[in-house]
């Protein structure tokens, strides 16, 4: 299983970004999947994560403003980050399972 993540960039406080994770592979479809953040210097975070029956969890940081989707046909996690923020800047990360995918950077910075 590889997962390929990609959407990052740069966007301005208040702007959008959404985030893909692209499997390849056996991917179960009851495995957990979610988005984790690592800022400079501090420890990787959990964003949100997604379980087979669509239930949906959250940091009380980014609650309101990023949305956490899948597509199961096409074994692909979605991040939509609304209103992006400083404390947003991070390299993000998806999981599905025990499978990392390699990170991709957001900075939010005007």
């Amino acid at each position: 299983v590889q997962l390929q993540a990609s959407g990052g960039g740069l966007a301005q406080p208040g702007g959008s970004l959404r985030l893909s994770c692209a499997g390849s592979g056996s991917i179960s479809t009851f495995d957990v999947r979610g988005w984790y953040r690592q800022a400079p210097g501090e420890q990787r975070e959990l964003v949100s994560s997604i379980t087979w029956i669509g239930t949906e969890t959250y940091a009380d940081s980014v609650k309101g403003r990023f949305f956490i989707s899948r597509d199961n046909a096409k074994n692909t996690l979605y991040l939509q980050m609304n209103n992006l923020k400083p404390e947003d800047t991070a390299v993000y990360y998806c999981k599905i399972g025990s499978i990392w995918g390699q990170g991709t950077l957001v900075t939010v910075s005007s």
